[in-house]
């Protein structure tokens, strides 16, 4: 995931995460291998606000955390509403789910968090791919509403795959529907969306690395914060070379030696300070930890350039040291 929202530091200073079993109220397969749930608090009482481009960890079992997009309304503060891929060749926690949530069953969810927000503007390019069009859903709904001008091309392996259709073609011309494996389809749409530099328009992309990959290559002569992407698994970092350093812990008051083969979050709860965490790859922001000294080496498919250099905030899961001495908030 990355984004160009400004970090608000006092939250993830203060942050605490609702967490329930939430009661699997329906069930729908929506398309080849794509379940969709709706979830509601088990005493029926209101869940926490959301906004598009948010999602909840699911604790499927105690190894087993996932993150999900909520694809649902905002307006519904009484339900929460997930896309899950099956991925066959995946970690398992998309077959876990797809095998164990049955209509009534409870699932164990934390958050909601986002760091993919909407960000207001008058106009909006959408593209998806595959499951990715389920943080992309709410986004229209709030772009439309607003009166912002925006369109949507959404590709898919084919046509069966492609979930939330009925739901789409109801906005009519703006969505642009391209099933199948025909790249060149989806490189003439992005051609024709992205090939011109629009200083009023932001870009919001979610799913496949390749997809992903072509859009940020489109959008490099875009302003500063113009482009907006979500990552379902970490981005590649060429280069990346790890070695033994030391973090402060400020807020604990002891300083720990991170191995080369060990994570900062992992070397905390070896010396028994309890962190919160979820991915462990970078890509969700549960660990996200505020910065008050030392240069960071930022690996996290989450902070766009503007927050790196800012050096705020790191995702202590892959995040390692650079120079200075590296003191956290924890």
């Amino acid at each position: 995931m990355s984004h160009t929202a400004t970090t608000d530091t006092a939250a993830i200073e203060s942050a605490v995460e609702f967490e329930c079993d939430a009661i699997v109220e329906s069930r729908d397969v929506v398309a080849d291998d794509l379940l969709v749930l709706t979830l509601r608090h088990p005493d029926g009482l209101p869940l926490p606000e959301w906004a598009p481009g948010a999602h909840i960890d699911m604790d499927l079992t105690p190894e087993i955390t996932r993150q999900y997009s909520l694809c649902g309304s905002p307006a519904d503060r009484f339900a929460y509403r997930v896309g899950v891929l099956n991925a066959p060749d995946g970690r398992g926690g998309s077959r876990f789910v797809h095998e164990n949530a049955s209509r009534g069953s409870t699932m164990h969810v934390r958050g909601p968090r986002n760091h993919f927000p909407l960000v207001p503007s008058p106009r909006y390019v959408f593209i998806a791919g595959g499951v990715g069009i389920t943080p992309i859903l709410p986004m229209i709904a709030e772009a439309n509403e607003a009166g912002s001008d925006w369109t949507l091309a959404y590709g898919g392996r084919s046509a069966s795959s492609m979930g939330f259709t009925d739901e789409l073609t109801a906005y009519g011309d703006r969505i642009t529907l391209l099933p199948g494996d025909d790249i060149s389809a989806m490189s003439a749409a992005l051609d024709e969306r992205l090939g011109t530099v629009r200083p009023d328009t932001l870009v919001y992309a979610c799913g496949p690395e390749g997809l992903l990959t072509a859009v940020e290559a489109r959008c490099a002569a875009w302003p500063a914060g113009a482009l907006h992407v979500e990552r379902f698994s970490p981005k590649v970092i060429d280069g990346a070379v790890d070695s033994e350093f030391e973090v402060e812990l400020a807020r604990t008051g002891i300083t720990i030696t991170v191995p080369a083969d060990r994570s900062i979050f992992d070397t905390a709860q070896d010396n028994g300070v309890s962190v919160l965490g979820s991915c462990h790859e970078g890509i969700c922001g549960t660990c996200e930890t505020v910065v008050l000294s030392g240069e960071v080496d930022h690996r996290d498919s989450i902070l766009n350039d503007e927050e790196r250099a800012s050096n705020e905030t790191m995702m202590i899961c892959v995040s390692r040291w650079k120079s200075g001495h590296l003191s956290i908030d924890l």
